[in-house]
């Protein structure tokens, strides 16, 4: 294996935090699972995955003691030497790198304004629901006389949505078959809703 390639293979190793935190356990003294998994606070499942990858990779070994525990050490151990070397950037990348920040300011800035806009929406949202809030009140106290019962109210706030069937209004309002059927003819002779084909839409002032 060509020296590039090791180093790959031993930065993939190495870039797990828990598996640098077992080599530098086992470079200590052998340890069998039990023992790791108790110093480093890890699931006894863990650690034995890290053990097997690390085994696999040569980098571990494992005797047997006496009582058939498995000690783990190190077969080999990993020095990687890292350093920082300034690279001489000549005119055209320096131009392609300050593009590429203009770009990203400018998504960052974009971002910005849609966040800012999303929490506008939602304010404005808010604002809304408290509105219906204040008017599904309205319909349960101050129109009393205008309607008989509960049931009554809750068909009238389903159809300020929207115009639904008798089968729609059924999943949504919870109510019988029977019951709507009912209350639907009374809002019909009362002139609170008219059905156009299968659909009951809020009439008149109703609607507003």
């Amino acid at each position: 294996m060509n020296d590039t390639a090791e180093v790959a293979r031993l930065l993939d190793i190495l870039g797990n935090r828990n598996r640098r935190r077992i080599i530098e356990l086992l470079r200590q003294k052998p340890c069998f699972v039990t023992e790791i998994s108790d110093t480093l606070v890890l699931s006894p499942k863990a650690v034995i995955d890290h053990l097997q990858m690390l085994e696999r990779e040569a980098i571990l070994s494992c005797e047997t003691d006496e009582r058939r525990r498995k000690y783990y050490y190190l077969a080999q151990d990993i020095l990687i030497d890292v350093s920082l070397k300034e690279l001489r950037i000549s005119g055209y990348e320096m131009d392609e790198a300050s593009q590429k920040n203009d770009q990203l300011k400018k998504t960052v800035a974009m971002l910005a304004r849609m966040i800012r806009a999303h929490d506008k929406i939602l304010a404005n949202l808010e604002q809304v629901n408290h509105d219906i809030e204040t008017k599904i009140n309205d319909l349960a106290t101050i129109h009393k006389d205008l309607f008989k019962s509960d049931r009554e109210v809750r068909v009238v706030i389903a159809l300020s949505h929207q115009s639904l069937t008798l089968g729609e209004l059924e999943q949504v309002t919870d109510l019988p078959k029977a019951s709507l059927s009912e209350i639907l003819k009374q809002f019909e002779r009362r002139g609170i809703v008219k059905r156009e084909k299968e659909r009951y839409t809020l009439r008149g002032i109703h609607a507003e």
